[in-house]
């Protein structure tokens, strides 16, 4: 495979401007507290004619987008926040036509600014991105003045190709031209230094890029996660190689030193938990627990002192953390959560006359895209544009229903219903493949009876099948032993869904009792698990059709995440319409599932 090759950056940038972030550290603070032989006021002998020695650069973050341009709906659009009195509150958030507005005004009052992201901003898309191959998030990036970013595993949904035209523009090579203009491509560059074309060895797009300001020099290097193969269908990433994050941000943090530039900051799709689900929790507070945890931990302590800042992303989790390197070199570590509800204002102190970051100034929080602000007008236009051109495809009839599905109850209907198109669609990739499971978590709607348009009662369009599952998850498929899956059961009931079980919904065949009367993993009374009326053998071997998520071990469910055979298959919003189709008509809709597979004793 070619190389994809990367434009120059083509920012038509206007000037920017920047808010000062109440109690940052400013370059002013900065050079009363280091030692020096020159005042911050004084020129500085590298940076020009009447430049001061430290300038302050903003740094606005986000990752994990996921081409969600309207504001998410449910807990996807919401943040917690943490009171002072140890209460949390929800909080709605997301939306691009907020996300600029915050963005833009954050801008207000500094002219070094600086805007970057850490991955997955196109992929598992919402339908008005999703349908178009997410070209519309790319022209609403753009619009944020987004400066780079690093891929994600997300990036690869579509392959290296895609994501080339995504960088460089033009036509979809199947769907063709949307609109009566062509595609132009990202005003910002993709960077790609653990990305590999295998026959070449050199990264598929720029490893590193450099944003340069009277004199003031900052180099981003952008990695994904190694595992990304092991996340992304095989044709995503046929004829990559994907390399370790540390060696390769080393490696290119020396480069960057061997063209003078002494700041740097990596942006990684790869990440970690912090100790509270809360955006604002100081992991770097006295008492905050274990702070945060995860393969960003490891990642931190070993990149090179060079590495002035990172920021993150994949876990869809918000930290503004410290970690120190082994020779205790603090290093600020940032993530905004996902899907557009927050953005990270980091504030890098520039020195002259050094050319680095002064790393003990560094300051940075997380803030919300409350929907509270003034909605941008061209984010607006934007998505009423898009919104048009999806209505035909939306309308589209995929099946057809006798009844209202609902997704209520700690089984429901529509995840039942889900969990049998996936089983269906598993067999035809295996025949060997015995049961489904689907999150509760990935069910975000049920499907109603009632028209919602012109389309009549009791048909399923295709925005509605999408408004149901809108995360493009594939189905895989996985070996387990039946003792593993006894103990995924127990999973949902136990450890951290002890408190707040998350209950698998299971396909036809498979049932259990769940004594809620009991606690742990107790709860799954283990006689009572049946597969078609035979009772699990631990030694035998099931195979088990879920989304990629679960795959991963999501939701706590850990074992889910140690099967083995692994096949990735299409994804789970294809499964659904296979299935309603080839189940329903219009003189013969599908009736809701009874949901009764788990028997549930009070």
């Amino acid at each position: 495979m070619p190389a994809i090759s990367q434009p120059h950056h083509r920012r038509r940038r206007t000037i920017r401007l920047l808010a000062a972030t109440a109690g940052l550290v400013t370059a002013g603070a900065l050079a009363a507290a280091l030692p020096s032989t020159a005042s911050a006021g004084e020129t500085g002998k590298p940076g020009g004619k009447g430049l001061s020695r430290y300038q302050d650069v903003q740094l606005l973050s986000f990752n994990d987008l996921h081409g969600n341009l309207e504001p998410p709906s449910g807990s996807s659009g919401r943040v917690t926040e943490l009171q002072a009195d140890g209460t949390t509150k929800t909080i709605d958030a997301g939306g691009v036509e907020y996300l600029a507005t915050h963005l833009r005004e954050a801008r207000a009052g500094n002219k070094y600014s600086i805007t970057a992201a850490g991955g997955d901003m196109v992929g598992a898309s919402p339908l008005i991105s999703g349908l178009f191959h997410d070209e519309p998030t790319i022209e609403a990036l753009n619009k944020l003045d987004l400066d780079v970013t690093s891929v994600g595993n997300h990036e690869f949904d579509e392959g290296a190709k895609e994501l080339g035209r995504l960088q460089k523009g033009g036509c979809h090579p199947t769907a063709g031209c949307y609109t009566d203009e062509e595609f132009e491509g990202a005003d910002f560059p993709y960077l790609a230094a653990n990305v590999l074309d295998e026959k070449t060895g050199k990264p598929i797009l720029k490893p590193y890029w450099v944003w340069k300001k009277n004199g003031v020099k900052v180099g981003f290097i952008g990695v994904t996660l190694e595992d990304t193969p092991g996340v992304v269908s095989a044709e995503g990433v046929k004829g990559l190689k994907f390399k370790d994050e540390v060696e390769t941000i080393n490696k290119y943090a020396r480069v960057l030193q061997a063209q003078g530039v002494r700041s740097i900051v990596a942006l990684i799709h790869e990440g970690g938990a912090p100790a509270s689900s809360a955006y604002n929790y100081d992991c770097d507070a006295p008492g905050a627990g274990d702070g945060i945890s995860g393969p960003i931990v490891d990642i931190a302590k070993n990149i090179t002192p060079q590495v002035d800042a990172l920021v993150t992303g994949h876990t869809h989790a918000a930290y503004a953390c410290t970690i120190n390197d082994p020779a205790g070199n603090p290093r600020t570590v940032t993530s905004a959560a996902a899907f557009g509800r927050l953005y990270t204002d980091t504030t890098l102190t520039y020195d002259r006359w050094t050319g680095d970051i002064a790393r003990t100034a560094v300051k940075s929080a997380n803030h919300v895209v409350t929907r509270t602000v003034a909605k941008a007008t061209d984010m607006t236009e934007l998505i009423s544009k898009w919104n048009t051109l999806a209505a035909p495809i939306g309308n589209r009839a995929i099946g057809y229903i006798s009844a209202d599905i609902p997704n209520t109850g700690t089984e429901s209907p529509m995840g039942d219903l889900i969990a049998d198109a996936q089983l269906a669609y598993g067999k035809q990739l295996d025949p060997e493949t015995d049961l489904a499971l689907m999150n509760p978590g990935g069910v975000r709607a049920g499907l109603t009876y009632a028209q919602k348009g012109t389309e009549g009662d009791g048909v399923v369009t295709y925005a509605e099948g999408f408004t149901v599952q809108p995360f493009s998850n594939t189905v895989n498929l996985q070996d387990f032993t039946g003792a593993q899956l006894i103990k995924v059961l127990q999973e949902q009931v136990s450890g951290s869904n002890a408190a707040s079980p998350k209950i698998l919904q299971p396909s036809s065949g498979l049932t259990y009792t769940l004594d809620l009367t009991k606690t742990d993993a107790d709860r799954i009374v283990v006689d009572s698990i049946k597969l078609n009326g035979t009772a699990i053998d631990p030694a035998a071997t099931y195979r088990v059709a879920t989304n990629s998520f679960l795959a991963g071990g999501g939701d706590g469910i850990t074992t889910l995440g140690q099967g083995t055979n692994d096949l990735v298959g299409t994804d789970d919003l294809a499964a659904l319409e296979q299935y309603l189709l080839a189940n329903s008509s219009a003189t013969s809709p599908i009736a809701p599932p009874a949901a009764n597979r788990i028997t549930i004793v009070k």
